[in-house]
């Protein structure tokens, strides 16, 4: 019996350089990597920082970078000297896709900018990924995701009323600007499948999070209202929120259709509200928030979670837990879902997430884990880009190729 052939993937035969470090940009190059892009991450001697960041394994590496760094070819180069400047230039001038997430002027200082290609290779597709995007009064400054994220709006919205804004304890702001450098790099290369040349794609962190503020703006162009944090709630929507139950779990509760109301309060055992009219479209509801959510929390407050999830199932009312890490790897829809995928790290297993969408028939893969510093220096470098060996040696002397 033969094995079943491979999927062809979307992005197979795409070439990548990815340039720059930590986040937004390495998650732009995880996500083409995963759909058959050959990525080429150009390294810094010693590597990404991400590589020490968060919870390390025995040999000091980030478990994190091994799900980052998924399916790239990693080389390293010193770009701060001119052979290393040289060495990019031509693995650029041999790519189709550049992704960059350095601070605005950085690549243009090396003549590495997209103006630098644009007679030699005006096919390219240049993606920039910065805080504030290339052009602009705050162009120039800095941006992390948790700055980015204050000033494109979501901080704004997020936490409880006269409290401290908050954030999820993830970088959410870069991995948000990843997605949407991924979507341009896409959409340039079907516009240059069309007959169309390259073009430039100007991410910046806080526009990703601007991108997602729904009806914010035009809620307060239109009606003078700026919307403010709300806690474990959605302003203007009821009922629809975060109760504690009588085992010290939470449980979400998503009541807010008309008749999916009527269901959830015979469920919780007030079918009074369930038929009062006050409450029988949202804008009631929304008037009457304090009265249901006590009513709901009481509920929960005398039952088990899981009492209180069955009970809502049976109702076919939305709700469920909030899960942790654990938590999912234990659930066994998350197992028929194929969220997980297995990789080996010095003969050992090791869980990493799986990458979405799915797609059913070119789906994605993790073909290795984030590799060491320079594993593919030779492969890329010296065969690639057909250094001889004696130029490989000695550029690999002189510090401007270097392994870990």
């Amino acid at each position: 019996m033969t094995d079943a052939p491979t999927p062809r993937l979307p992005l197979a035969g795409i070439r990548v350089i990815e340039l720059g470090q930590l986040l937004a940009g390495p998650f732009t190059g995880t996500l083409l990597a995963y759909f058959g892009a050959e990525v080429i991450k150009v390294e810094p001697p010693g590597g990404d920082p991400i590589r020490g960041w968060r919870k390390l394994d025995e040999n000091g590496t980030s478990f994190w970078w091994r799900s980052l760094g998924r399916n790239k070819k990693c080389v390293t180069i010193d770009l701060k000297q001119p052979a290393g400047i040289e060495l990019v230039r031509k693995l650029i001038g041999s790519a189709d896709v550049v992704i960059e997430n350095f601070k605005p002027g950085t690549m243009e200082n090396w003549q590495l900018g997209p103006d630098d290609f644009s007679s030699s290779h005006p096919k390219l597709v240049y993606a920039r990924i910065s805080g504030y995007g290339q052009t602009g009064p705050y162009s120039p400054k800095p941006g992390y995701a948790s700055v980015c994220e204050g000033i494109g709006g979501f901080r704004y919205v997020n936490g409880f009323p006269g409290g401290r804004p908050v954030r999820p304890n993830l970088s959410m702001g870069d991995t948000v600007a990843g997605i949407h450098a991924a979507l341009g790099i896409v959409l340039a290369l079907f516009e240059r499948e069309r007959g169309g040349d390259g073009q430039v794609i100007d991410v910046a962190l806080f526009e990703s999070v601007f991108n997602l503020l729904e009806g914010v703006i035009p809620e307060y162009d239109g009606a003078g209202v700026i919307r403010e944090p709300s806690g474990s709630t959605v302003t203007g929507i009821v009922p629809t929120n975060t109760y504690l139950c009588g085992d010290g779990k939470y449980v979400i509760i998503g009541g807010n259709g008309d008749s999916i109301f009527q269901r959830l309060m015979k469920a919780a055992g007030r079918p009074d509200m369930s038929s009062d009219p006050r409450l029988a479209s949202n804008a009631g509801r929304v008037e009457h928030e304090e009265e249901i959510d006590q009513a709901l929390s009481d509920w929960c407050a005398n039952r088990s979670s899981a009492e209180v999830l069955a009970t809502l199932e049976q109702a076919n009312v939305p709700a469920g837990p909030i899960y942790s890490a654990a938590d999912m790897l234990a659930d066994p829809h998350f197992q028929a879902r194929n969220l997980f995928e297995q990789v080996e790290i010095n003969g050992k297993p090791l869980k990493i997430p799986a990458i979405l969408p799915k797609l059913a028939g070119t789906p994605g893969r993790t073909a290795w884990p984030g590799p060491e510093v320079g594993a593919h220096n030779r492969e890329v470098l010296l065969e690639g880009l057909g250094l001889s060996p004696e130029d490989y040696a000695a550029l690999t002397r002189s510090g401007v190729i270097s392994a870990g």
